[in-house]
């Protein structure tokens, strides 16, 4: 048995430090907030978790709220024209369901079962100097929480880290109310609006402190026409210009939005984060070490929805890495051999949320426009959030994208 310390309590964290209970092992987990004050706090995320994140959460018992969590089964696409139009719009279908519950229902559900179960709980805001001791009385110190001082004694991976500044202001509203499209009247799907020169609007069917709802995302260009948050505080202020700018851009969703009303005082988030890369293992002054976990040491903007997914598996390949370890000592060597494991997924879902936060290429624009006729397209491409290694045989380069599109038209 392995005496193991996990600091930080999200998706990653706790993830791992059940999974690592049910092992056999001695586990202690570190978290600023307790769960009562989680549960009743403000919301944090916009996850949504496809299949495979989902298959892992499982293969633990963790799936506690399968059966209350709306179950997305597509993916849908739109893209604005500037005459308030859809010149592509589309529906992809998922090969499995996907699911998003709010962070504060999942954190503290998982945190009252780490307890329940016998594992030690810190409510403890943890920092770079308290990780000197922990190094030498735990076996193993993982990091899952990647901001302030903790998060900056990973050093930033400037070969892997393209931006230097948030590519997007991101402005969240958790809402009950809201209709169906008209159009798939019957079908729960994740929709993504796409605003040339705008931004986005995600709409994600989730499960919240209430019962279910959905989340309406704003991702908006810095200094564009929807980068107006920055400084808003009220809730339904921001509400207000979500809704606002909804009906600017994106007049089908706001169609459906006559009668949203927010979920709680604390369902609306606004912020901005800096996609960066950090080298995986913390050395401490005194030479103790730490080993980042998921978006510590990997935070992508959540255009693509993959921090949640990457959390989710990266917590499944470090259980792994960590149990086939054995006895033998968690150097060096065995944390970057177990970040790599972990890189071989994230890597993937790193490129593609680039290459989307840049300026698309031709052959991509052609790739959304070939959706809407091509059945197989759009659901190649839903079911790459969930795989993103696959968009590497036949999304970034423009030959192998042609020859997808002609292959798929002769077998249509």
């Amino acid at each position: 048995m392995r005496k193991i310390l996990v600091v930080g309590a999200g998706q990653a964290g706790l993830q791992l430090a059940l999974g690592l209970q049910a092992r056999g092992h001695d586990v202690t987990v570190m978290s600023e907030r307790t769960a009562d004050e989680i549960r009743g706090g403000p919301v944090m995320s916009t996850q949504c978790l496809f299949a495979t994140a989902l298959g892992h959460e499982a293969a633990l018992g963790l799936d506690f709220w399968a059966d209350q969590a709306p179950r997305a089964e597509g993916l849908g696409v739109s893209v604005a024209g500037p005459d308030g139009g859809r010149p592509i719009d589309w529906l992809g279908r998922l090969r499995g369901a996907a699911q998003s519950v709010d962070q504060r229902v999942k954190t503290a559900g998982w945190m009252e079962t780490f307890a329940e179960r016998g594992g030690t709980l810190v409510i403890h805001g943890a920092a770079a100097s308290d990780l000197e001791w922990f190094s030498r009385a735990y076996d193993l110190v993982l990091v899952a929480a990647g901001r302030g001082e903790i998060g900056a004694m990973f050093r930033r991976d400037a070969a892997r880290s393209p931006y230097a500044a948030p590519q997007r202001e991101l402005a969240v509203a958790y809402v009950h109310g809201l209709g169906p499209r008209p159009e798939h009247p019957d079908v729960r799907a994740v929709r993504c609006n796409l605003v040339p020169d705008v931004g986005a609007l995600f709409v994600i069917p989730a499960l919240t402190t209430s019962g279910p709802c959905d989340i309406l995302f704003w991702e908006a260009r810095p200094g564009g026409p929807a980068d107006v948050f920055r400084g808003v505080r009220d809730p339904a202020e921001r509400l207000r210009l979500i809704l606002d700018l909804m009906r600017t851009y994106v007049p089908w969703e706001y169609d459906r939005a006559g009668a949203v009303e927010l979920t709680d005082a604390g369902g609306t988030l606004v912020g901005r984060l800096t996609p960066t890369v950090r080298e995986p293992v913390a050395e401490l002054p005194a030479g103790g070490l730490a080993l980042g976990v998921a978006d510590a040491v990997v935070a992508n903007d959540p255009l693509t929805g993959q921090g949640a997914n990457m959390a989710a598996k990266c917590a499944a390949v470090y259980l792994e890495a960590i149990t086939g370890h054995g006895d033998r000592p968690f150097d060096r060597a065995w944390m970057e051999s177990a970040f790599d494991r972990f890189w071989a997924l994230a890597g993937p879902a790193t490129k593609w949320t680039n290459t989307m936060l840049g300026p698309l290429p031709e052959h991509v624009l052609g790739l959304f426009g070939a959706a809407g006729t091509l059945q197989p397209v759009a659901d190649r491409f839903a079911n790459g959030f969930d795989d993103p290694a696959d968009f590497e045989h036949w999304f970034y380069d423009p030959e192998r994208a042609s020859a997808f599109l002609a292959a798929t038209g002769a077998a249509g």
